[in-house]
């Protein structure tokens, strides 16, 4: 179950971060097989002048408007998994966003499910991704 932050600018309208958080979803679904119910996405809006970056880091010119997209999940994935997530969240974002490929900067973090709890203060590697009852 991946926990993703995705940083916009401030003035970045509803609907496009909707479209954000819809294609980053529908990446992690497609790419890595996650369930569909699975989505948790936090939407951080930024400040232009409190956000610095290199524009030019790596040889990718990058506008003003970068996206960043930290995705916390369970260790596990291959490379490949991972090489074909990057390349979906950028095609999704900048299909149904209209965001460059170029201010797409995406991190993964990784851990074990013992570093989880997904509801009623429940240690998850004793659910191993069973569902809750209530």
């Amino acid at each position: 179950m991946p926990i993703v932050r995705t940083n916009v600018r401030s003035d970045t309208d509803q609907a496009t971060r909707k479209h954000i958080v819809e294609g980053i979803h529908q990446a992690l679904v497609t790419a890595i097989g996650m369930p569909e119910d699975e989505l948790f996405n936090f939407i951080s809006p930024y400040d232009p002048e409190d956000y610095f970056y290199s524009r030019s880091f790596n040889g990718i010119a990058r506008s003003e408007r970068l996206v960043m997209v930290e995705i916390t999940m369970r260790r596990g994935r291959s490379d490949a998994m991972k090489r074909a997530l990057y390349a979906q969240i950028v095609t999704n974002l900048e299909n149904g966003a209209g965001i460059s490929p170029k201010d797409v900067f995406i991190v993964i973090h990784e851990n074990d499910y013992s570093d989880w709890s997904v509801g009623n203060g429940v240690f998850a590697m004793a659910l191993q991704q069973q569902r809750g009852q209530d």
